[in-house]
């Protein structure tokens, strides 16, 4: 553990500091509204460093992303204490119930929404570009971030720190959360549904895709045991998917 901190603080020195200027300022302030105050805040400034940051304003060419590393141990610390915490909370629930919660609780849309309660975006540092593209409040940008930043609390503070962090800051309401309709997974109930009926998963296609790169919506036509089941559109293809699934869900009444 010492020397992976010691790799991410020799990443981190190859940063100019002049271009973040405030910086340290911010990150004060972030420690106070999550009330965990680092005892080495170069882990809390790599965990706040997306890539794009390296790769456009300081020219750092590098294979080795720490954000993107300390992103998979956090959410390899996330899931484990989510799962001890569910496990403890629901003694009468089956596994397959408590891994549907489980994975709701650590979505991109769930961990979106209790990012931005703190303002996570705020504090990363992105590259002016990023910035400029809406950056901070991206999903998948901010997600990531979160589980970033649990990685960070977890090498500086242990699992105690970190289990402190996840409970207040992640799982406190999470039953407020986890029902919200943007939360609802179509797809895993559609599939579930056409698995067990006609043994066969549903079939999503692109019927049209229409806008600029930056603007595109994609229009998504699913199909179950070969026939239409309505369309959906999203800016993306999994959301598109997913808006099919639900009119699939609601014409086929498994909701």
């Amino acid at each position: 553990m010492k020397q992976l901190i010691k790799s991410l603080i020799d990443h981190f020195v190859k940063v100019d500091k002049t271009t973040i200027a405030g910086w340290d300022k911010k990150l004060e302030e972030l420690q106070s509204i999550i009330q965990f105050k680092f005892k080495n805040t170069i882990l809390l400034k790599n965990a706040l460093t997306h890539d794009s940051f390296y790769k456009k304003e300081e020219r750092v060419n590098t294979e080795i992303s720490p954000f993107e590393r300390m992103e998979f141990l956090g959410d390899s610390v996330l899931g484990l204490v989510i799962a001890q915490e569910l496990f403890v909370l629901f003694p009468k629930k089956h596994e397959g119930n408590l891994s549907k919660l489980k994975s709701k609780i650590v979505s991109e849309k769930f961990l979106t929404m209790r990012s931005n309660e703190i303002n996570l975006g705020d504090y990363l540092l992105l590259s002016s570009e990023e910035a400029r593209s809406g950056g901070r409040l991206k999903p998948s940008i901010v997600s990531d971030s979160m589980e970033s930043l649990i990685c960070a609390i977890y090498l500086d503070g242990g699992m105690p720190a970190a289990r402190k962090f996840i409970k207040k800051f992640i799982l406190n309401k999470f039953e407020d959360y986890v029902n919200r309709e943007e939360l609802i997974n179509y797809k895993s109930i559609l599939q579930e549904y056409t698995q067990g009926k006609f043994q066969k998963p549903p079939i999503y296609k692109v019927v049209s895709e229409h806008g600029p790169d930056h603007l595109k919506e994609f229009i998504v036509e699913v199909f179950v045991n070969n026939n239409s089941y309505g369309k959906g559109s999203g800016a993306n293809k999994k959301s598109a998917q997913q808006q099919a699934a639900k009119v699939a869900c609601e014409i086929l009444k498994i909701q």
